[in-house]
């Protein structure tokens, strides 16, 4: 799952990037809101986590332009501002969620895991396709009640394609999703995973669509 952080306080983002990306989460930090809406241009996001106090522009006026452009995924907003006037103003600015600083990040990481829970109109943590089950909290996959071992990256590939069941992603979303938006990823690296989660769960779980990139195929049948 790719998270954008917004934060200007590199001490908090270094323990968000840190303590997130070892519960799975791709995550891509940016200190100030043009960076942050030109990333939202150029990627493909889950999430962001938003603070309110950036140094060119208020994050709720950020997130306001943000939805009126009609983008809709799910937005935290992460700030110390803590009376219930600023709160309400971030929820009814278009904030799906509000944490106040200081945190608990095993807090925030299940607050993240919600929104995208709910985001994918499921009730529950758990996904299921075709007898495949993965767990985004614990990233714990099975196969007809058979634990497999994926790779971390191999996780984030299925997670990305499980969540959006139905849709052909791009190679570049995909990317995206394992990577996040540094530069420095081998041209093949994309493939080796996909080779490996086919190898692992059945070769017609990631489905090639010709031109446009992978959507999400039926696993090995039960043997």
């Amino acid at each position: 799952m790719h998270i954008l952080l917004v934060e200007d306080d590199p001490l908090i983002a270094q323990g968000l990037l840190a303590g997130l990306q070892l519960q799975g989460f791709t995550l891509d930090h940016m200190a100030h809101a043009a960076a942050a809406e030109q990333a939202l241009q150029l990627g493909h996001f889950d999430a962001v986590i938003l603070d309110l106090g950036l140094p060119d522009e208020d994050g709720l006026e950020l997130l306001t332009r943000l939805r009126n452009q009609g983008k809709d995924l799910p937005v935290l907003i992460l700030s110390a501002r803590d009376s219930v006037v600023q709160r309400v103003a971030g929820l009814q600015a278009g904030a799906d969620d509000y944490l106040l600083k200081p945190f608990d990040l095993r807090e925030l990481a299940a607050r993240l895991h919600s929104l995208l829970r709910r985001s994918g109109g499921r009730s529950t943590n758990l996904i299921e396709h075709h007898g495949l089950s993965f767990n985004p909290t614990t990233r714990e996959v099975t196969l007809h009640g058979q634990t497999v071992a994926l790779s971390r990256r191999e996780q984030a590939l299925l997670g990305a394609l499980l969540q959006n069941p139905g849709h052909i992603l791009s190679a570049e979303q995909l990317q995206d999703s394992l990577y996040g938006l540094g530069d420095g990823v081998e041209s093949n690296a994309i493939n080796v995973h996909i080779y490996n989660l086919r190898r692992k769960l059945g070769s017609e779980v990631v489905k090639t669509v010709r031109g446009l990139g992978y959507r999400m195929g039926v696993p090995r049948e039960s043997t």
